[in-house]
């Protein structure tokens, strides 16, 4: 039979591991923006790659380009990704460090800290990679600017 003082512990342990989870539900957001993104830019790669079959060589040097453009963007998602997976995987870890002290009495301190840290930094490196693949989207984009004439800051 638990005690209450029992229920009272495994509360408060589930307390903390709730802060855990919302994070595990941002980082979530974040995979799926990538993913939204990635599926963009391979959509976008497809139709560049039919186009190319029917270029002038003019135009499939532009197309070339703007392929090469696709690709760094594709690599970025993809490195975003998985580095957000990885913090998703560590604060999954976290949370289970965290129950299994509880349940077998060893001191979790370092364990949680260390693996705090370590999700922050796969978390800041795929915040980075996705600021950069929106940066290089932007940069690119030039909402018809070219063809008008019209020079772009």
């Amino acid at each position: 039979m638990i005690l209450l003082e029992d229920a009272t512990d495994i509360a408060h342990v589930i307390e903390l591991a709730v802060a855990p989870v919302f994070l595990l539900a941002g980082i979530g957001a974040f995979i799926n923006a990538f993913a939204a993104r990635l599926g963009r830019v391979f959509d976008r790669g497809r139709l560049l790659e039919d186009m190319l079959d029917h270029a002038g060589s003019e135009e499939a040097a532009l197309i070339r380009v703007e392929l090469a453009i696709l690709w760094r963007r594709a690599r970025l998602a993809n490195i975003g990704i998985a580095l957000d997976i990885l913090s998703a995987l560590i604060v999954c870890i976290l949370i289970a460090v965290a129950f299994a002290g509880f349940f077998f009495d060893f001191e979790i301190r370092a364990a949680v800290a260390s693996l705090f840290i370590l999700a922050m930094l796969a978390l800041i490196g795929g915040l980075v990679a996705f600021l950069w693949e929106v940066y290089i989207a932007v940069r690119r984009f030039s909402f018809g600017i070219r063809s008008s004439g019209v020079k772009r800051d």
